[in-house]
């Protein structure tokens, strides 16, 4: 019994401290994920406070940390827009029961099949979306509908800044924020302590305070003012098409991002590996809690979590009590959030979506398989140009493109004697490499026997096999004699098979 208090102390003696870093890097990204969103500043801290204390404490992952998290802003934000914040909660509880039917039935290790260049490119298209809208809030302006729209209006944002003094001096308050985050990390470790992004929010709040900036501030209403919990009622609205296909959007794009960030802080320590099942049903009892009382959706977080790590924490104990700092902030100091500039915030969401662009992976893929890099750029450009679930889509269908394009590599090998041309494949013969098979097959000239050696192929699928017959149709019909080896198995036959 002594061994046992001994070493919970041991362990609170690290996990204390490293709930309070974990708590001030999330009070500020709780609230800017919050109103990015297109939802009061209040739900993220609920969002963050489930995260700790309930998600925190159920099996799974020992060590990341859960909360709101800047991956899903722009999803959620599309949501609020085309349904109402009303309805959010509804989204949010599908997805959650969903997360735990996949946990249950033990999908968990699939999200980890994935192609990493689809989740770079879905990660950097939510950071573009992201530092666009947030430059429209750091100028104190309305985000246009559109990322396209946001793009192509920012001439005239900057143009209009310089002659409106209120504009300019939010836009030199989110710059200021940006700058002191950036900052931050070359300053000497005893100061770094205290997390970049609180300083700079601190600064931000304190010059507009001293000075009575004209900048808009975030609105408060209180927890209990903001809550809308989901009723029997409001259920309703999953029949439509829309709304339960956004539900299941957020569940696997939340799961995807949760199981990710386990295994990037399973690499960081040496502790228990995550069990992918049950942090999936965490994950999900998380967001279906969270759905039942309106708040916005969470995942695991890999900023919180690594900085958890790095830390010292040892056990779940270090990610639960942040959730309890979290609360006792909403608890009895909300009046401070009536003080912070948007700016700041926009100006912390603007760093959080660079952050996203994987600049030194995306150099990696390029020397490794430039192909990746389509698809990065593909999934990317999508998410920009439409939306996060169809950009997503698009990159998905893409991997599987240039999948089936790499598998589908067959040789062809013409070899000409005297009145006689003998072609062998080998390979995967598909209907991606069918342009380069028929181009071979009709440059034989028409007074010449051709024998096709079939044998070396491992697979033939029927577009193939319709235009090799095709063509040994229309070259038998000009006098020629053409022969196939192994057509029992490989033309006229099975189209699979195995070669000796």
């Amino acid at each position: 019994m002594n061994f046992r208090i001994s070493g919970a102390l041991g362990a609170l003696r690290h996990d204390l401290p490293a709930s309070l870093v974990v708590f001030l890097i999330a009070l500020p990204l709780c609230l800017g994920v919050a109103v990015a969103s297109g939802a009061p500043a209040e739900l993220g801290l609920l969002t963050g406070i489930v995260g700790g204390l309930v998600v925190g404490f159920l099996p799974g992952s020992s060590l990341q940390v859960s909360g709101p998290a800047a991956g899903l802003t722009v999803l959620v934000y599309e949501a609020v827009r085309a349904y109402g914040l009303g309805t959010l909660g509804v989204i949010v509880l599908a997805a959650g029961l969903v997360q735990v039917l996949l946990g249950l039935i033990r999908v968990g290790g699939w999200f980890r099949a994935i192609s990493s260049s689809v989740v770079l490119g879905m990660l950097a298209g939510i950071g573009v979306v992201l530092v666009i809208g947030q430059t429209y809030a750091a100028f104190d302006q309305t985000t246009p509908a559109s990322a396209v729209a946001g793009l192509t209006g920012l001439p005239d944002l900057l143009s209009g800044a310089i002659h409106t003094p209120s504009v300019l001096i939010a836009a030199c308050l989110g710059l200021g924020t940006i700058a002191v985050i950036t900052a931050w990390p070359h300053t000497p470790k005893w100061v770094r302590a205290v997390p970049g992004s609180l300083v700079a929010i601190a600064l931000a709040t304190t010059v507009t305070a001293v000075l009575d900036l004209p900048v808009d501030r975030i609105q408060v209403q209180g927890i209990l003012d903001t809550l809308h919990p989901v009723a029997v009622g409001d259920l309703a609205s999953l029949t439509r098409a829309g709304v339960l296909g956004t539900a299941v959007a957020f569940a696997l794009i939340a799961s995807a991002e949760s199981l990710f960030s386990a295994a990037a802080v399973d690499q960081m320590h040496r502790g228990p590996r995550t069990r992918y099942n049950q942090e999936l049903v965490a994950q999900g009892v998380g967001n279906t809690i969270c759905g039942l009382l309106g708040a916005i959706p969470m995942t695991a977080v890999i900023v919180r979590s690594a900085a958890n790590v790095r830390a010292g924490a040892t056990t779940k104990a270090s990610r639960t009590l942040h959730g309890l700092w979290l609360l006792l902030f909403a608890a009895f100091l909300p009046a401070v959030l009536g003080i912070i500039p948007m700016a700041a915030l926009a100006g912390v969401l603007i760093h959080a979506g660079v952050k996203l662009l994987p600049f030194r992976r995306l150099v990696t893929l390029w020397r490794v398989d430039r192909g990746e890099v389509a698809v990065f750029v593909g999934t990317s450009t999508a998410i920009v140009a439409t939306n996060l679930l169809e950009g997503v889509i698009a990159g998905l269908l893409m991997a599987l493109v240039k999948s089936a394009w790499n598998m589908s590599h067959v040789e062809v090998r013409r070899q000409d004697d005297a009145g006689a041309t003998r072609i062998a494949l080998a390979g995967n013969a598909t209907f991606l490499r069918l342009p380069r098979l028929l181009d071979v097959l009709e440059s034989v000239p028409h007074n010449r026997a051709v024998t096709l050696d079939l044998s070396g192929l491992r697979h033939l699928d029927e577009a193939c096999r319709t235009a090799l017959l095709t063509w040994a149709t229309h070259h038998r019909s000009g006098g020629s004699e053409v022969h196939l080896q192994d057509p029992a198995a490989a033309v006229l036959g099975t189209s699979d098979r195995t070669s000796g």
